[in-house]
């Protein structure tokens, strides 16, 4: 076996058997050696060995121990000796010298920087030289040694191991063979090359320059094929391949990050790209589908199909697929169906941009392809040039698409891809024209001749051809020129058809291979596309430190502006500050649920109070209290309480508890705005997910009934039990009414106006309508005196005499003015009475207790309803404190998180919701300083490759 030694000398090591293939072997080799490198040849002999071993073979078969047999094993040896030489030779070294052949470079780079060390090592013509003497050498033992046949004394082992012995040599015999020839192959292949984008003009000579790879995948691969065959250590490859691979990443992210940072792609933008441009069905979307590798885009017959420029984004990927920027689905290209339905959405896309009434619109469609063997590069397909305004188009179609294709073609690190169409005559290209006018010098252009198939049938002239593919005929100059076929006009033809008819038309075509028009390679879309790969990639090359300089500029203005504006704060993002955000929120959440027991049942009463105390008043309490007796009274507030339970009650319960919650939390919000931690920038942010996650919120439907159940309970108890609750039943009976009195009085000197003492001391003047009201209040309070028992209604006759008299005062009043005073005036003498009452009752437990309040002219039936009222709220106060400990407050919890985790993944609500110069100024700030650590990690990896 042939294998290579260290790095720093040549050396081959043959395990060969005979002195006579021995002496042989080291003469052929020592004709072939590299340079003046030494060339070890180390011999085992496995005589004792090999003696044993064909010995106990010959035995085992039934051989005799004549003399015979001593020929018969010398025979054996040199058959045996013969056949591995053979098999050796021509598998060790075509595979060594292969792997000789594309390694010897990269070693090369790796060795140090040593002047003495340049005459020891073999240039790279010798090495050709020495790989080219090894394949001769292969042949030569090729032919010396022809078609050996294993001993036919072997068949005496049997038919079947015979056969397989035949089988194993043969079949390592054809594989060497065939790696051999796949080696010739692929080093006849033409490969293009950076240095032939070096011509402005004239056919480029491809030829004259050493074989490179085509961009930093390809040369990935190179490497990988190279240490495969057996060059370098483990260690040392995966070391390569780390490198290769981590710099593709890194310009990948550079590019994802520049992208996302300006995705206007205007003439200031110094991304490099490639810029498709040419006449309309030039087919230039067909250039750009063969580079893609995918029918991605929408056809017609003659139709605009390209309504507004395209973006897509090759990268390498272990599947072939696309994917709109602003989507997630992804689009598997090795499917029909879904190629089909991505060609629909991007003719939907076009369609959409050209709303109102426009046939070409600005807007840019951004696409990333993916796949395997794809160029890392970015194109954009402009709307094709056309020479005539048509009637269902706007007027200013061409000048718009001349808009277009200047604001691309203007960026001084756009590649232009200037296509044209080889079956039309050249006098009418519009094209050129352009392509010349933004680029002059032809420093970023690259020429493409399409449908060349269609010229040859129209038998055009050669020389023609010639001079365009030379640079001679149109007014333009250009780092090269090709010609491609994309396809036959087949919209169902599929890219490997397509690729297969190129390469055919151009192996049989007369015009391109006989007549010599064109060199080799300026031919096919795979040398296109390797051509803008690397002017894509030298591009790259030459804008990225000037990239990295420019937001390092841009980096200090913005830190120097952050110090300025906010020295004592950390520079969050979005994102950090929404985490921040989500923290104190649920924060306020745990404190939620440390609220006592004690205090959501005080909040929950005073709560539900608030909220049914008119209803009491002026629903129950009211209309029992017109009674004349005691039993009129409790009936009648026993059928109003029944009915209300039924009712309304608790599912108005359920409301009041639902709105204690929410208060309560926005309490603890709001306290947290006290806090000198306090952060208003998070304001908005905290409203919108608190009224998000109340909106959602729903109460049990069963607490209801619950409530219904213990609500009636709590009615029919009419037994106050104890004197402690007697005096709260007063005390709640005092209080309810104080306040309704407060209220009522307020309502009524809004009615009347100022009083004397506001009159003389806030110089305040009643209106004409309080003075008659203050002369109707006090004939209705003479009524009142005089009745001191009187009904909450006036009769028609007490109307008449209240008018009348007012009229004696000098104004004129109307009934309903009467009964609207009335109202107020008749609800304070009934409560001041109810309140007296109230105090006369604190003494009156035991009279109730004994039953004996009609003897002693004790009245507590208003004690003992809102005694009842007052337990109705205790038990509900505390059934919806242990609905709210127990369930509600946890639900809440769970949907504020649901609610945080949906904003959170919504980019856009977070840009609504937190707002000002201090987030933009820490948004930009981010990215600068992510973009310039990228880049200037991506140049280092770039120099170190270099």
């Amino acid at each position: 076996m042939i294998c290579q030694l260290p790095r720093g000398y040549f050396g081959y090591v043959v395990r060969v058997v005979g002195t006579t293939q021995l002496s042989h072997v080291r003469r052929r080799l020592q004709q072939s050696r590299p340079h003046k490198q030494s060339v070890s040849v180390v011999v085992r002999h496995y005589t004792a060995l090999s003696h044993a071993s064909h010995r106990s073979l010959l035995v085992g078969a039934g051989a005799s121990t004549t003399p015979v047999r001593g020929v018969g094993l010398l025979v054996a040896r040199v058959l045996r000796g013969a056949l591995k030489l053979r098999y050796l030779l021509l598998g060790g070294t075509i595979a060594g010298g292969s792997a000789l052949a594309k390694t010897y470079e990269e070693w090369k780079a790796a060795l140090p920087d040593s002047k003495f060390l340049q005459d020891l090592l073999p240039s790279a013509e010798e090495v050709d030289k020495m790989r080219m003497k090894l394949l001769a050498f292969k042949d030569s033992i090729k032919d010396a040694v022809p078609d050996f046949q294993l001993d036919p004394r072997l068949r005496e082992l049997g038919d079947a191991r015979y056969g397989e012995l035949v089988s194993w040599f043969n079949k390592r015999l054809d594989d060497a063979i065939r790696a051999a020839e796949e080696e010739k192959r692929d080093a006849s292949q033409p490969i293009f090359t950076e240095g032939s984008l070096l011509h402005l003009s004239g056919t480029p000579d491809y030829r004259a320059l050493p074989p490179a790879p085509t961009d930093l995948a390809s040369d990935l691969k190179q490497h990988a094929i190279s240490f495969t065959s057996g060059g370098g250590t483990d260690k040392e490859k995966a070391q390569v391949l780390h490198v290769k691979k981590s710099l593709i990443d890194m310009y990948s992210e550079v590019l994802d990050e520049l992208c996302d940072y300006d995705t206007s792609y205007d003439t200031h933008d110094h991304l490099p790209r490639v810029v498709v441009v040419g006449d309309q069905s030039s087919g230039k979307t067909s250039v750009l589908e063969m580079i893609a590798q995918a029918r991605i885009f929408p056809r017609g017959a003659g139709e605009m199909m390209t309504r507004a420029p395209v973006m897509v984004t090759l990268s390498e990927g272990p599947y072939h697929i696309a994917q709109f920027k602003d989507s997630s689905r992804e689009f598997d290209l090795s499917k029909e169906a879904e190629l089909s339905e991505l060609r629909k959405e991007v003719e939907l896309r076009m369609r959409n941009s050209v709303a109102g009434g426009r046939t070409v619109s600005h807007e840019i469609i951004s696409m990333t392809v993916r796949g395997p063997g794809l160029q890392r590069m970015v194109l954009v397909d402009l709307p094709g040039i056309i020479s005539t305004v048509t009637s269902d188009m706007a007027v200013d179609t061409r000048e718009a698409i001349t808009s277009i294709s200047e604001q691309h073609m203007s960026n001084p690190n756009a590649i232009i891809l200037c296509v044209q169409d080889g079956s039309v005559d050249a006098e009418r290209s519009n094209v050129t024209q352009l392509a010349a006018r933004m680029d002059p010098t032809g420093r970023r252009t690259i020429f493409v001749l399409t449908k060349v198939d269609l010229a040859e049938e129209n038998l055009a002239n050669p020389e023609r051809i010639k001079k365009i593919l030379a640079g001679r005929l149109f007014p333009m100059k250009a780092l090269g020129y090709f010609a491609v076929v994309t396809g036959r006009g087949n919209k169902n033809e599929t890219i490997n058809d397509i690729r297969d008819y190129e390469e055919q038309f151009f192996k049989s075509s007369k015009l391109f291979r006989s007549g010599g028009v064109v060199s080799t390679h300026q031919c096919t879309t795979r040398n296109l596309s390797f051509a803008v790969s690397e002017c894509f990639w030298k591009m790259v090359r030459d804008t990225v430190e000037q990239q990295a300089d420019a937001f390092k500029a841009t980096r200090f203005n913005l830190e120097t502006e952050w110090k300025n504006n906010f020295p004592r704060l950390r520079e969050l993002d979005r994102n950090e500050l929404f985490e921040k955000c989500r923290g104190e929120i649920l924060d306020e959440v745990v404190n939620l649920s440390l609220v006592s027991p004690k205090h959501w049942e005080e909040a929950l009463s005073r709560k539900l109070w608030d909220k049914i105390n008119t209803y009491v008043f002026e629903n129950i309490y009211l209309p029992a209290a017109q009674s004349d007796n005691s039993g009129t009274f409790n009936t009648t507030a026993d059928i109003k309480l029944k009915q209300w339970a039924d009712q309304m009650l608790p599912k108005r319960c359920v409301e009041i508890g639902w709105e204690t919650l929410q208060e309560e939390f926005k309490g603890l919000l709001d306290a947290a705005k006290k806090s000198r931690d306090h952060d208003n920038i998070f304001d908005n942010l905290k409203a919108a997910v608190m009224e998000e996650a109340i909106k959602r919120h729903e109460w049990e439907d069963k607490a209801s009934d619950m409530l219904r159940v213990i609500q009636l309970n709590a009615f029919e108890d009419r037994s106050v039990p104890d004197k402690p609750q007697w005096d709260a039943a007063c005390h709640f009976l005092e209080e309810a009414l104080q306040e309704k009195i407060a209220a009522n009085d307020a309502k009524l000197k809004e009615m009347l106006g100022p009083s004397s003492w506001d009159q003389w001391v806030y110089w305040c003047n009643p209106t004409e309508e309080q003075k008659k009201r203050s002369a109707v209040r006090m004939e209705l309070e003479k009524l009142l005196q005089a009745t001191f028992n009187h009904k909450n209604t006036l009769s028609y006759d007490e109307l008449t005499t209240t008018r009348k008299n007012v009229q004696t005062l000098g104004y004129d009043v109307d009934n309903e003015c009467i009964r609207e005073t009335w109202h107020l005036v008749y609800r304070r003498h009934f409560m001041r009475k109810a309140l007296a009452r109230a105090y006369d009752s604190r003494k009156a437990f035991y009279a109730y207790h004994q039953g004996l309040e009609s003897e002693l002219g004790v009245d507590c039936n208003d004690v003992v309803l809102f005694w009842r009222i007052h337990q109705m709220v205790r038990v509900t106060a505390n059934a919806l404190r242990q609905q709210i400990m127990n369930r509600e407050a946890r639900r809440l919890e769970r949907e504020i998180k649901e609610v945080l985790e949906e904003v959170g993944c919504d980019r856009d609500k977070k840009a609504e919701l937190l707002v000002g110069r201090r987030v933009l100024l820490a948004e930009e700030l981010k990215r600068v300083r992510q973009i310039q650590e990228k880049l200037e990690e991506f140049i280092q990896a770039l120099n170190s490759e270099k």
